[in-house]
């Protein structure tokens, strides 16, 4: 069955996020917003998980019984998150290969909800230039405000966005610095509501942690933000390593909410790019090409 209020067959036929695996309950019915359908979710304890569209007999905090289902949508469990999709979403999802890497530290750094469209969301995670203006003294400083040449290339073969030799001065780049460095980045954007970022590892200069965001578009102007980390780091908790996160996310979210407008629009005349926003352009281009409407302003044709 396809939902009647999301009409953007290319976003229904995605693979969506609900929420962080560790994170929810075993054997307890949990319920979410996605594509503006209430969707159910429940998992068995064993790594397994169900997701449907709900219903007024399997409500938000009752007991899961798998025999009760009779019609369920795609599931899948992967990097930590539950996924679902509305339609015919494809076998794989993207790949990242580091996460079965057994020394990385792999936590939800949190899920936050926030005003503004899932386009919007990835194209703030893309930019450099606000590092020393929004999260000073931790990304970013002045006078390092300058964002360098780097490259931006859309790989056909894995169809995502790659963007490479990307640098940048960071006072304190994760719970694990311990002074000011040059930081080493490189974004993906495999999906078009999620990216993934790559930055220079404070303890093994031959690796690279890495961030991800996976963003639930619970309609065309909210989201829920699930924020992975999948990073080298033995000396913090937990609770350490999210709070920085955390603190990160905190201060681009009022940024995030008071974008105007806050579907993203695709027309290159909308608004005046910098050299600096060389990725949000290969994005916007992207979506256009993929001819995703749902959280964006399509160009005019």
């Amino acid at each position: 069955m396809t939902p009647t209020k999301c009409q953007d067959q290319v976003v229904l036929d995605l693979w969506h996020p609900l929420a962080a695996l560790a994170e929810v309950p075993a054997g307890f019915v949990q319920e979410t917003v996605l594509l503006e359908e209430r969707v159910s979710y429940a998992t068995d304890g064993g790594g397994n998980a169900a997701v449907w569209l709900s219903r007024p007999d399997l409500v938000a905090g009752c007991p899961f019984e798998p025999g009760a289902l009779t019609r369920v949508l795609p599931a899948k469990v992967a990097y930590g998150y539950i996924w679902t999709s509305l339609g015919t979403p494809p076998t794989e999802l993207f790949f990242i290969p580091e996460y079965a890497e057994p020394d990385r530290r792999r936590l939800n750094a949190a899920t936050v909800g926030v005003n503004v469209s899932a386009p919007r969301a990835i194209e703030n995670f893309l930019d450099m230039g606000h590092f020393p203006y929004v999260h000073t003294d931790i990304l970013g400083a002045e006078p390092h405000t300058e964002v360098k040449e780097y490259d931006v290339e859309l790989s056909v073969e894995r169809d995502e966005i790659v963007a490479t030799r990307c640098r940048f001065f960071q006072p304190k780049a994760s719970t694990a610095s311990t002074e000011g460095a040059d930081v080493e980045y490189i974004y993906r954007v495999p999906h078009p509501y999620c990216s993934i970022l790559y930055k220079s590892s404070p303890v093994d200069e031959t690796r690279l942690d890495v961030i991800a965001v996976f963003l639930q578009p619970m309609d065309q102007e909210h989201i829920r933000a699930h924020m992975m980390l999948c990073v080298l780091d033995d000396e913090n908790e937990d609770k350490v390593i999210k709070r920085f996160q955390q603190t990160i996310f905190g201060q681009d979210k009022p940024i995030l909410e008071n974008q105007f407008p806050k579907r993203l629009p695709l027309d290159p005349r909308a608004e005046t790019p910098i050299r600096a926003d060389k990725s949000a352009i290969a994005y916007r281009r992207w979506l256009s090409q993929k001819g995703v409407t749902y959280g964006v302003i399509p160009a005019a044709t």
